[in-house]
């Protein structure tokens, strides 16, 4: 019998758990905020869009580096030799059409001129469900509030960021609670 506390399926039933798990326990859920923290989290959910999050976590420290660590001021100043840099770094997903969004979605942070990023997203936030659902099959994977969140920031010139890759961004940076009814970790 294992002491190990009852997790999400999927930060234990998946290769890689170990940093699945840490993930799950720390950052998964926990409200988020801050320009580049948010910035950094959308990139992500970007890049993972088609492939699986182990991909991006394993990759997350390349993604950093390569990125000068998701400062908005920096991303949105990359050019040309920096996208064949990019599309070159072995450490990284390297899909030209995912880091010229990135480069793209930098340039958007810093056009808000009504908002700025953290206050836009987190205005999308539900109000906090009653509890806790009690199997993965509950959760969702879009809502009307992802599909609303995906449509404002699409408008405002954001690319890889429909319903389910803003749906993804609500659960990780902790709009939404989605860790199961029996999961150890508490409600935030």
């Amino acid at each position: 019998m294992s002491d190990d506390p009852i997790r999400c399926p999927w930060a234990v039933d998946a290769p890689g758990s170990t940093l699945y798990r840490d993930y799950h326990d720390h950052e998964w859920g926990a409200p988020l905020h801050g320009r580049d923290a948010l910035f950094e989290r959308i990139c992500l959910e970007a890049f993972q869009s088609g492939l699986s999050w182990i991909t991006v976590l394993r990759k997350r420290e390349a993604f950093r580096a390569a990125f000068a660590g998701f400062d908005v001021d920096t991303v949105a100043a990359f050019g040309h030799d920096d996208v064949e840099r990019l599309l070159g770094d072995a450490g990284i997903v390297r899909n030209r059409a995912k880091i010229e969004a990135t480069i793209g979605n930098a340039r958007a942070v810093l056009a808000l001129t009504d908002t700025d990023l953290d206050t836009l997203l987190w205005s999308f936030a539900p109000p906090p469900r009653p509890s806790r659902v009690r199997t993965v099959d509950e959760v969702p994977a879009v809502t009307a509030e992802s599909t609303a969140m995906a449509r404002d920031l699409k408008r405002r010139g954001f690319r890889f960021v429909g319903p389910t890759t803003a749906y993804a961004l609500m659960q990780a940076t902790g709009m939404v609670d989605d860790h199961l009814a029996d999961c150890w970790v508490p409600a935030r």
